[in-house]
């Protein structure tokens, strides 16, 4: 335990700040630009900026090329990072207070999921919103509804996210093909989660007014091929793998309420 002489640990020196704290719980809810935040948050860009530099510097926040605009940035939360500063904070204070898993599995069976329906897009739909989509029902076993799509779907799912999603994650997609987005208008999702920045300039408005996240990853079929290409699937399956396992809790706690009459 620690004694009332020490520092705060830096993840509360950090977050204790009230713009800092706004901006991570506005990022928490999916990745935006410097201009959305500011609007958001209701600060002046400049000073949005100035606290966006401490939050990368201590690690809490990255930043990424927009593909849509490459002179605009999306920022993102890393939920891992904070994870672990959270639980680092917690054992500075009492040992007890250590990091317990999430979303332990209930007694006597496996656990049961609202009944929820979300939707993954991204252009081609052929890398990452099928990755995404078969992360998902894997990680909910298949109960979850989801599905996913593109604005500008490729013949085919590329065969590097076939064979990362089965000697990864033993998850079989090679039958699956990539659709357009416009072929789901008359499905009502509770989740449209956009997996690249140019997918969500385009992406449709859906009935019953789902609730729209944003991350912002990299097409792993821009890499050049060979073993360039196949280490880009395996950074991209992670990051979907961790993002789509940090998005289970928001889905665990979705009130079956808001699902009535859908």
């Amino acid at each position: 335990m620690g004694t009332s002489s020490q520092a705060a640990p830096a993840f509360v020196r950090l977050a204790a700040h009230p713009l800092r704290w706004r901006l991570l719980t506005e990022l928490a809810a999916g990745d935006l630009r410097v201009r959305e935040l500011t609007a958001l948050v209701g600060a002046p860009q400049n000073a949005v900026s100035y606290h966006l530099r401490l939050l990368r510097e201590g690690g809490l926040v990255a930043a990424s090329r927009s593909s849509f605009d490459g002179r605009d940035s999306y920022y993102r939360l890393d939920l891992d990072r904070c994870a672990q500063a959270l639980a680092d904070t917690g054992a500075v204070l009492h040992p007890a207070l250590r990091r317990t898993p999430a979303l332990p599995a209930p007694p006597g069976g496996p656990r049961r999921w609202p009944r929820v329906s979300v939707l993954f897009a991204c252009t081609g739909n052929s890398a990452r919103s099928p990755i995404a989509e078969a992360l998902l029902r894997h990680h909910t076993a298949g109960g979850v509804t989801v599905a996913s799509a593109g604005s500008r779907p490729r013949p085919a799912v590329h065969p590097q996210a076939v064979r990362m999603l089965r000697e990864e994650y033993g998850i079989d997609i090679a039958g699956r093909r990539p659709r357009h987005l416009d072929t789901l208008r008359d499905r009502r999702f509770d989740y449209v989660i956009t997996l690249c920045d140019k997918v969500r300039e385009v992406c449709p408005e859906f009935d019953g007014d789902p609730r729209r996240i944003h991350w912002s990853i990299g097409d792993p079929a821009a890499a050049s091929g060979g073993p360039a290409e196949q280490a880009a699937f395996a950074r991209t399956g992670a990051v979907i793998d961790a993002r789509v396992r940090h998005l289970l809790p928001v889905i665990a706690q979705t009130s079956e309420a808001h699902h009535d009459g859908t």
